[in-house]
């Protein structure tokens, strides 16, 4: 019966906005929680959830949120989505954070329709309109998109259309190859949505690429984290790995270590590398990557 009554709200909600709002001034959604009392949204706390940890909540504790589509920085949760998914916003000048935060993490977007949405590195932070109360999370990996927002995320899921360096459109088919096409891609990325990849050519736990080569750690720079902390749901955090590489930790998923692209620089949404120098020589990885062959 709560399921039940949850999805009720979630689709009164949906139907109220597209009832009663233009097209212009639909993309606002309602007011998230509706309750709060003036200057109650001043203050990110982190919050210690008894299923996730720490989590970043505003200062009534309600949780925040991450959208996966949101892969290059902008909102892309607008209209209808905006009655299930509120989007969160304080003004910059009245953010205050926990001491265990960081301000420079948090910055502001404006949205299509004018509105402010705050961001927490580079995703922006939504509501979830079916939490109906302090601590809730029930919209922890809704679609395999949407996933309760973190400080401490090893990795993060991005839902985007891939476009290689040779300018061609390509997604991630349901075997873990690349393949030419048009539309969103499920695929691992950093905690600030940078790309990640592998290299056809490693096996498991072992870099073939880097060779202990400055060089190449250029072209192709390991993802180095000192240790694996949090993982997405629906991630098991005994996939993921640590191995030594030009005395430096880089992070392994299924046995694939996993580098960054150079020419990416490091920007929110590019993903240039699953073209170089050809479609799967360096693909992306989600859940549908086949583990690495044993050396």
């Amino acid at each position: 019966m709560h399921l039940l009554k949850r999805s009720a709200l979630a689709m009164l909600l949906l139907a109220t906005v597209m009832t009663s709002c233009s097209d212009d001034d639909d993309n606002n959604g309602p007011q998230y929680p509706p309750t709060n009392p003036p200057g109650a949204q001043t203050t990110i706390k982190l919050a210690n959830n008894s299923k996730f940890g720490a989590i970043l909540t505003d200062s009534t504790g309600r949780s925040l949120y991450f959208f996966s589509n949101d892969a290059q920085g902008t909102p892309t949760c607008s209209g209808g989505c905006s009655a299930i998914w509120p989007t969160f916003y304080v003004d910059p000048n009245n953010l205050t954070i926990d001491s265990t935060l960081n301000k420079a993490d948090f910055t502001t977007v404006t949205r299509a329709d004018g509105s402010k949405q705050t961001v927490y590195k580079g995703w922006p932070l939504y509501y979830y309109a079916d939490d109906e109360k302090a601590g809730d999370t029930n919209g922890d990996n809704v679609l395999s998109t949407w996933f309760v927002a973190k400080p401490d995320y090893s990795v993060m899921v991005a839902n985007f259309q891939l476009t290689g360096n040779d300018g061609q459109k390509y997604v991630l088919d349901n075997t873990g190859k690349i393949v030419t096409g048009t539309g969103l891609s499920k695929y691992l990325v950093d905690d600030r949505g940078h790309t990640l990849y592998k290299f056809a050519n490693d096996k498991a736990g072992t870099n073939t690429f880097t060779n202990n080569d400055e060089t190449h750690n250029a072209i192709w720079p390991i993802y180095e984290i000192a240790d694996v902390k949090n993982v997405p749901t629906g991630f098991a955090k005994t996939d993921f790995a640590i191995i030594t590489v030009l005395g430096k930790k880089q992070i392994t998923y299924k046995g694939w270590p996993m580098y960054y692209f150079g020419q990416d620089a490091k920007v929110m949404g590019a993903n240039k590398g699953v073209s170089v120098p050809s479609p799967n020589v360096w693909p992306v990885l989600y859940t549908t990557t086949a583990a690495a062959p044993l050396p």
